[in-house]
C-alpha cells in the first residue's frame, strides 16, 4: 500500500470512528428525556406512575430535574435558548406565568391523543391552543399534630390560638400556593383582596414555627414535631399518615383552596415527540388511578375509579366532584404576585 493511500486509509477509519461515536451519543440523546417534577412523594408517585410505564413501552430513559414549581420556571426561562429540559410539572398560576413567558409549546392533540379523555376543566388554553393539561386536583387543608391537639381544628382562626405559639407552619410565597394561600385566606376572612394590608398584619401577629417553601419541607416539620398545626396539602398529609404518624387533616369549616399539578412540553424542547408520548402516558386512566391512590391526586382523566379507602381522601372525598373545589383566578393572582410577595416579605417574614 503506497503512502498516501496509508493515509486516506486511516483517515477513513477515524472517520468512520468519530462517525460512530456522533452516532452513538445521538441514539443516547434520543433515548433519554428529561423531565422537571417535585421532590419527595410527588416524585416518587410521577416516576412511579408515568416514567417507568413509560420507559418500559418505549425504551426512553427518564431523567428526573427536580425542583418546586417556580425553581422549575427559573430554570426554564434561563435555558429559553437552548432548553434541557424536555417536559415539566407545575402548579397551577405557575403554569400560567410560564405561558406568559413563552417557554411552552402548544400541546397537539394528534400527537396526545389521551388529551381526549381529560375533563374540560384540566385543558388550559391560550387562544386556541392548550398550554397545559392536568395531572390531578389537591388542595390546602388543616394538618394537625393528634397527640398535641386531641380536639380536631374546624377553623382557619384556630391557627391564632395562643396554644399553638411556635408550632403553626404555612406555605411562603416562594411555594406556588403562597401568594393564592394569602387571597384565599382574605376571602375566608372578609377582606377586600385589592388591599390585603390587614390581613397581612394578622398574620404578621401569628406566632409560627416556619413558612415552608416546599411541600417537602412542611411535611419534614410535622415529622420532627416543630410543626403541631398548619396549612398543608392533602397529598402531603395523607402520606405521613399513612406512614402510621399522628397527623390528622381536615377541611375548615371556611372551605379548602385548590389546584392542580400540570404537565407541560417545553418549546424547543430536544426530544418533543418522546415528550409528548409521555404526556400521554400520564393522560391514561391507569396512570391517573396511580396517582390517585399514590399521592390522592383527585383524577382530571374522566373514568378513572378507585377504591372507596382511596375515594375519601381525594380534595372532593368519597361523594364530592372537581366542581366542590375552590379555587382562584390565575390572572388576578400572578398580576399582584411580585408586590403581594414583597409586601408579605416587609411586614411578615422575620
Amino acid at each position: 500500500m503506497k503512502f498516501g493511500t496509508t493515509l486516506q486509509f486511516k483517515a477513513a477509519l477515524l472517520a468512520t470512528a468519530v462517525s460512530g461515536v456522533c452516532a452513538q451519543a445521538a441514539t443516547a440523546e434520543e433515548k433519554s428525556l428529561t423531565v422537571a417534577l417535585y421532590g419527595g412523594n410527588w416524585g416518587d408517585a410521577f416516576v412511579s406512575c408515568v416514567a417507568q410505564p413509560f420507559t418500559r413501552a418505549t425504551g426512553v430513559k427518564v431523567v428526573t430535574e427536580i425542583g418546586t414549581s417556580t425553581t422549575t420556571l427559573a430554570k426554564l426561562q434561563q435555558q429559553r435558548a437552548k432548553p434541557g429540559i424536555d417536559v415539566a410539572w407545575m402548579d397551577g398560576g405557575i403554569s400560567e406565568l410560564a405561558e406568559q413567558a413563552g417557554v411552552l409549546d402548544a400541546l397537539d392533540p394528534n400527537a396526545i391523543p389521551h388529551l381526549a379523555d381529560v375533563v374540560p376543566q384540566g385543558l388550559y388554553r391560550a387562544g386556541e391552543h392548550v398550554f397545559a393539561v392536568s395531572s390531578g386536583y389537591y388542595s390546602l387543608g388543616l394538618t394537625y399534630n393528634t397527640h398535641e391537639i386531641t380536639q380536631p381544628p374546624t377553623s382557619w382562626d384556630d391557627l391564632w390560638k395562643p396554644a399553638y405559639a411556635g408550632a403553626v407552619t404555612l406555605p411562603s410565597p416562594a411555594n406556588s400556593a403562597g401568594v393564592p394561600f394569602l387571597f384565599f385566606l382574605a376571602q375566608v376572612r372578609g377582606i377586600d383582596s385589592a388591599d390585603l394590608s390587614p390581613l397581612l398584619e394578622h398574620l404578621a401577629k401569628l406566632d409560627t414555627s416556619s413558612y415552608y417553601d416546599s411541600s417537602g419541607a412542611a411535611s419534614n416539620a410535622f415529622q420532627s414535631g416543630e410543626a403541631i398545626i398548619g396549612a398543608h396539602f392533602n397529598v402531603g398529609a395523607w402520606d405521613l399518615i399513612d406512614k402510621g404518624l399522628p397527623i390528622g387533616f381536615v377541611v375548615p369549616k371556611e372551605g379548602a383552596w385548590a389546584t392542580d399539578a400540570r404537565l407541560h412540553l417545553i418549546k424547543g424542547a430536544p426530544n418533543k415527540a418522546a415528550g409528548q408520548r409521555f404526556i400521554d402516558t400520564a393522560l391514561t386512566r391507569e396512570a391517573s388511578a396511580c396517582l390517585a391512590e399514590k399521592l390522592y391526586l383527585g383524577p382530571a382523566v374522566k373514568g378513572v375509579q378507585v377504591a372507596p379507602a382511596v375515594a375519601a381522601k381525594l380534595p372532593w372525598g368519597t361523594r364530592g366532584s372537581l366542581a366542590d373545589l375552590r379555587m382562584l383566578d390565575w390572572g388576578t393572582i400572578n398580576a399582584r404576585r411580585a408586590a403581594v410577595t414583597d409586601e408579605w416579605n416587609r411586614k411578615v417574614a422575620r
